[in-house]
């Protein structure tokens, strides 16, 4: 399949992205990646360093004529989201991403395409290894972990960077010059449960919720995207509520910055409720496809029969549960008061895990406001410990605050303006990047991230644009032309 990709230009580019995506790069579990980045700078005698935590900077001296600019730091980060189809045998540990040319876009089969950062990384390597193209010099920085915690940026520490500028290339549309994102902190709510022997004449079923568009739970959370977690858990309070369910399991979602696409619970029904029951799915359904039929056409629920369970949940505890997950914010909490169209603060449920007497809910919750994301993740705090749960807040990272005036973004603004004879969207974003991190331990570096245009990031649905690719490529090079001198 990757021999398709091979063919497309700029073909150093998309070699390069072939080349990545054979290996498995999970976050968290990058050894092969960083051994894979080790071994490219170190075949093109460029010099390598790796830190302590595992980034990888390749760093690259200026070609002929360019050596009085300004140097840069060209920065993606190496790890992937891995979301799958369930119909989709895979193994993200073992096998590589099997890609597709389709039109003007390249897609996976049945899994993310790791576009969200591949192309970026694959950008870099493939001027780490060209010999034509202008440029200064420059420190490639390849990070790890950024979607699971950004503890790659974390961990950088300040003096190893030798730029005066950063070019981040992880954006997602070709049209927009970010300049500014959000910060974000993980929340975590666990604790166990008492259980109780099943009732009497009750039927045992299973319902799954999917059908869900699914996405990144901080570029896409300004679509209002159903969110499976949610659905279910108010599917299970009404029934609950209305015919006296008995809950045994909960499994729903996945990784923090995804926005849940299924959920699957296991009930027993009493007898007695069970036309009530079969006429309440099917309203509750046509209720939340009338609700969500312009972001999440395909949603479905469906209703399986089971042998009966050993046990369910205690029902008292069952109801504190329940209204927890209720009470919970779940999507956008508040828009910017400064930016048209943009979302300051945020919460993503993105993972629900109820059995055998334990249970875990994971949730992402972001804000360009630091302020503003701890009081959201206090009063998440506050929903899940009224059940008592144990919540756990960690993995806090600060947003990336905007310089709209800065000398990079006047550059990369009016080159924008000159080659393709419209005007950029010159904006923050409600995702968490790098950068704010960075610039932590580099405050005086000037940031700008750009890239081409990439959909459905963090979901099977992800794709990139080839013709956009072409685009960015040429406007990337360009850029790289214009660099200024060192005054």
């Amino acid at each position: 399949m990757s021999e398709q990709v091979r063919k497309l230009e700029p073909q150093s580019l998309w070699n390069n992205f072939a080349d990545l995506n054979a290996v498995p790069r999970p976050s968290k579990k990058e050894e092969r990646v960083i051994a894979f980045m080790q071994d490219f700078g170190k075949k093109l005698g460029l010099p390598v360093v790796t830190d302590e935590v595992g980034n990888v900077i390749i760093r690259k001296p200026a070609t002929k004529g360019m050596e009085n600019r300004k140097k840069l730091v060209i920065q993606s980060h190496l790890d992937m989201v891995h979301q799958k189809n369930n119909a989709t045998q895979f193994d993200f540990d073992k096998e590589g991403i099997k890609m597709i040319v389709d039109g003007d876009w390249v897609k996976a089969d049945g899994t993310t395409l790791g576009a969200d950062n591949g192309i970026g990384v694959a950008s870099i390597m493939a001027l780490l290894e060209s010999t034509d193209i202008p440029h200064p010099a420059f420190d490639a920085l390849f990070t790890i972990d950024e979607e699971t915690g950004m503890t790659g940026a974390i961990g950088l520490k300040g003096g190893l960077l030798e730029g005066e500028i950063l070019l981040n290339l992880d954006t997602e549309d070709d049209d927009e010059l970010t300049i500014g994102c959000a910060g974000g902190v993980d929340l975590t709510a666990t604790g166990a449960y008492p259980e109780m022997e099943i009732p009497e004449e009750v039927k045992c079923v299973e319902i799954t919720i999917n059908g869900l568009s699914g996405g990144h739970s901080g570029m896409d959370i300004i679509k209002g995207l159903g969110n499976a977690n949610k659905l279910m858990n108010r599917l299970l309070l009404n029934l609950s509520n209305e015919l006296g369910i008995y809950v045994n399991e909960i499994q729903g979602g996945g990784l923090r910055n995804a926005i849940p696409r299924e959920s699957v619970s296991k009930i027993a029904v009493p007898v007695s409720e069970w036309a009530a029951f079969e006429t309440a799915i099917k309203e509750y359904e046509e209720t939340i496809k009338d609700e969500h039929n312009f972001t999440d056409p395909n949603v479905v629920v469906t209703v399986k029969n089971m042998d009966k369970f050993d046990a369910v949940m205690e029902e008292d505890f069952q109801a504190l549960l329940l209204r927890a997950i209720y009470a919970a914010p779940n999507g956008i909490y508040r828009m910017s008061p400064a930016m048209l169209n943009m979302v300051q603060t945020s919460n993503n449920i993105a993972q629900v895990k109820v059995a055998d007497g334990e249970y875990s809910i994971l949730c992402l919750t972001r804000s360009s406001v630091e302020s503003e994301k701890w009081d959201l993740a206090e009063a998440l705090t506050a929903a899940f410990e009224l059940m008592g749960a144990q919540v756990e807040v960690g993995g806090s990272y600060p947003g990336w605050t905007p310089l709209p005036h800065s000398d990079i973004v006047n550059l990369m603004a009016d080159l924008y303006r000159e080659k393709f004879d419209a005007e950029p969207r010159v904006q923050a974003c409600h995702a968490g990047l790098e950068c704010g991190i960075l610039g932590t331990n580099y405050p005086k570096m000037e940031m700008i991230s750009f890239g081409p245009n990439i959909r459905g990031a963090h979901s099977p649905d992800e794709k990139v644009q080839i013709s956009s690719v072409q685009k960015y490529w040429d406007y990337f090079l360009e850029a790289l032309k214009r660099i200024p001198e060192v005054k």
